[in-house]
C-alpha cells in the first residue's frame, strides 16, 4: 500500500489537473505537519508493524477488524513467536497509531468495540506497572553538571544548553529546534529574543504555539540568558539555528543544527562527572536521567505558584504539571489531622 495514495487525494468525480495537483501535494505536506515528525515515524513503524503481522496471518489490515486488532493487541503482550513482550504503554500507543493510520486512510477504528476494550482492559489489568518516572535534576546538580564543563566553544553551548532548557523547562527537541530569528529555517521550532530583563522565547510545541520567558539569573555563572549570550558570540552565530554542531577541536561552529539526542547524552554524561546519585552503579544512574529530567526539574524546583510552572512547561492541566513534580507538595495538606485523627 502507498501510503501517499491513499491519504490526501483528488475526488474520484473530479478531473485532475496540473493546478489540483499541485493542491494535492500541498494538502499533503499540511497533513503531514499535523503530527510531529517524531510522531509521524513512529505511526508510520506501527502500521508497517501490524500490516507484516496480518500478513503473516493470512489476513489483510484493511478494511480494520475488530477481532483480528483485540488478537494482535494479544500477542504483544503475550508473543507466540519469541518476540519480547511489549509494556502497555507501548502497546496503548500501538493501537493510537493504528487509529490514526485507518483515520488518515477514511476509516474508524472503533477502539471501544468489546473485541478490543476487553483484551487492552485485561492486558492493563494483569501486565500493567506503576509509571516509570525519571528522576528531576535539583537546582543543585544542574550547577554541578555545568561545573564540569569547559569554556571552549562547545562547553559554551552545551552549558547554554543545560541553563537554557532547565530554567525554561524545556523538552529537548524544543532546545535544539530554536533559531535566531523567525522563519530562519524550513525546519524550525521557534525562536529567541534577547531583551534586557531577559530572553523571550516563541516555541511551536505539543500544545501550539506558546511564549517562555527566561528572566536572568542571579550572576552570570548560573544564569541562562547570560549563558545564551556567550555561545552567540563566541560561535558568531546570528542567523539560522541556535544550538549546532563544532569541529573536533571545539573551536568552530558549523552551521548544521544539533539533534536532540545530543541533548539527552549531554545530561547522561555530565550527570556522571558531577558525581550525581553516585552511590548508584553506572548503569543505574544514567537509567535514572533523562531529557525529561530537565522538566521535571524546573517544577520541582521552582518555589512559585503552581499555575506559572504550568504556563512555563505548556502543560494544558495543572493535573499534568503535578506528574512531573517529584516529591513537591506531598503531604502539604495533612488530611488526617483535618479529619481530627
Amino acid at each position: 500500500m502507498r501510503e501517499d495514495d491513499d491519504r490526501i487525494t483528488l475526488p474520484v468525480h473530479v478531473a485532475g489537473s496540473g493546478t489540483l495537483e499541485r493542491l494535492v501535494d500541498t494538502a499533503r505536506d499540511y497533513a503531514k505537519a499535523s503530527t510531529a515528525e517524531n510522531t509521524n515515524k513512529a505511526y508510520a513503524a506501527d502500521w508497517k508493524h501490524f500490516a507484516r503481522w496480518c500478513r503473516l496471518k493470512g489476513a489483510e489490515p484493511l478494511p480494520p477488524s475488530s477481532e483480528m486488532i483485540g488478537l494482535y493487541l494479544a500477542d504483544l503482550a503475550a508473543p507466540t513467536n519469541g518476540s519480547p513482550t511489549l509494556s502497555v504503554s507501548t502497546i496503548e500507543r500501538r493501537l493510537s497509531g493504528l487509529a490514526w493510520n485507518y483515520a488518515q486512510r477514511g476509516f474508524t477504528l472503533d477502539r471501544k468495540n468489546r473485541h478490543i476494550a476487553s483484551v487492552l482492559a485485561g492486558i492493563k489489568r494483569k501486565h500493567a506497572r506503576p509509571p516509570v518516572q525519571k528522576e528531576a535534576i535539583q537546582a543543585e546538580d544542574i550547577l554541578a553538571m555545568v561545573a564540569t564543563l569547559s569554556y571552549d566553544l562547545r562547553g559554551l553551548r552545551d552549558r547554554a544548553i543545560l541553563l537554557l532548557g532547565y530554567a525554561g523547562g524545556l523538552r529537548r527537541s524544543e532546545i535544539v529546534s530554536l533559531d535566531i530569528h523567525k522563519d530562519d529555517t524550513p525546519d524550525s521550532g521557534g525562536w529567541i529574543e534577547i531583551m534586557e530583563k531577559g530572553a523571550l522565547l516563541t516555541l511551536n510545541a505539543k500544545t501550539g504555539w506558546r511564549e517562555v520567558e527566561i528572566g536572568r539569573g542571579s550572576k552570570d555563572q548560573t544564569c541562562p540568558v547570560h549563558a545564551l549570550e556567550q555561545w552567540l558570540h563566541f560561535a558568531k552565530i546570528d542567523f539560522g539555528p541556535v544550538f549546532v554542531g563544532t569541529s573536533r577541536d571545539g573551536k568552530r561552529a558549523s552551521e548544521t543544527r544539533l539533534n536532540d539526542k545530543h541533548v539527552a547524552r549531554l545530561i547522561k554524561r555530565t550527570i556522571l562527572d558531577a558525581g550525581i546519585r553516585s552511590e548508584l552503579p553506572e548503569k543505574d544512574r544514567l537509567a535514572l536521567f533523562s531529557g525529561h529530567s530537565l522538566r521535571a526539574g524546573l517544577a520541582s524546583s521552582a518555589e512559585v505558584d503552581e499555575r506559572y510552572v504550568q504556563k512555563q512547561l505548556g502543560h494544558a492541566s495543572a493535573e499534568m504539571t503535578r506528574r512531573y513534580q517529584r516529591r513537591r507538595d506531598r503531604f502539604r495538606v495533612n488530611l488526617t489531622k483535618a479529619a481530627g485523627l
